[in-house]
């Protein structure tokens, strides 16, 4: 993979990328944001100040050398996947894909679950943002197709989500992944409360593994849990948003 510098305010995937595929998810460090925001808040839609918004967005894109502008959406859940070099505005979807370099792939998050693809021939990546309510709709399956490649081919990565010891959810939600996938309990255990704690893990994992998509890293990182490096909708309420971000580079 490209190099990518080190830096506290993202985090690097450990995973098998190859040459030229760049991917970071950034944590809540060293941006400019006041409280509840602080600091590295990259979303224009959670009430912080816009001017903060675009110099924490400045900043990261003079970091990273992005070569254009992040794909940035409007996530509403759902399982729409876009082309990211093919877009105008901020279009209501929940994933996107590039097909070569000067496109940025980015999905924003604060509990979510953002998943990062690549081929192995490193032409063609994606990000996919999976809330229970995009995973279960099959947000994860849109972007597959939509990469239009050997699933056998591709690589996965999970970014930080809300880990499964405060993953508290409904009968409902256990009840939306069981209608697609009876071993789908397997990720649900009961609690004292009469609900169900939820490994969106790997929920994830097995959807991928539904599609052939085997070569799966990275998961695990609790945002709920770790209030110094993410924010968290969950244990928050009024906080920012992580970006994942992923892209080709034209040096290869």
């Amino acid at each position: 993979m490209t190099a990518i510098p080190d830096d506290p305010r993202w985090l690097r995937p450990a995973w098998p990328a190859p040459a030229g595929v760049c991917a970071v998810s950034t944590t809540r460090l060293g941006g400019v944001s006041q409280a509840p925001f602080d600091s590295l808040n990259l979303a224009t839609h959670v009430g912080d100040d816009p001017q903060a918004v675009a110099a924490n967005r400045q900043a990261l894109r003079n970091a990273l050398g992005l070569p254009a502008e992040p794909a940035w959406l409007e996530q509403v859940h759902g399982t729409t996947v876009v082309d990211a070099g093919r877009i105008a505005g901020v279009p209501a979807a929940d994933a996107s894909v590039a097909f070569g370099p000067g496109a940025v792939c980015v999905v924003q998050t604060a509990d979510c679950l953002p998943v990062l693809f690549c081929n192995r021939r490193g032409d063609r990546v994606g990000a996919a943002h999976a809330g229970w309510r995009g995973l279960a709709g099959g947000v994860l399956e849109s972007t597959v197709a939509a990469l239009d490649e050997d699933p056998a081919e591709l690589l996965a990565w999970l970014g930080p989500a809300i880990g499964p010891a405060v993953f508290e959810v409904g009968e409902e939600v256990r009840a939306a992944f069981l209608a697609q996938d009876a071993k789908a309990g397997d990720c649900f255990m009961p609690n004292a409360r009469g609900r169900w704690q939820a490994d969106i893990f790997a929920l994830a994992r097995r959807r991928l593994a539904g599609m052939g998509v085997a070569a799966v890293h990275g998961g695990g990182l609790c945002t709920v849990s770790d209030a110094a490096r993410f924010y968290s909708y969950r244990r928050d309420r009024d906080t920012g948003r992580m970006a994942s971000l992923i892209w080709i580079s034209a040096a290869g």
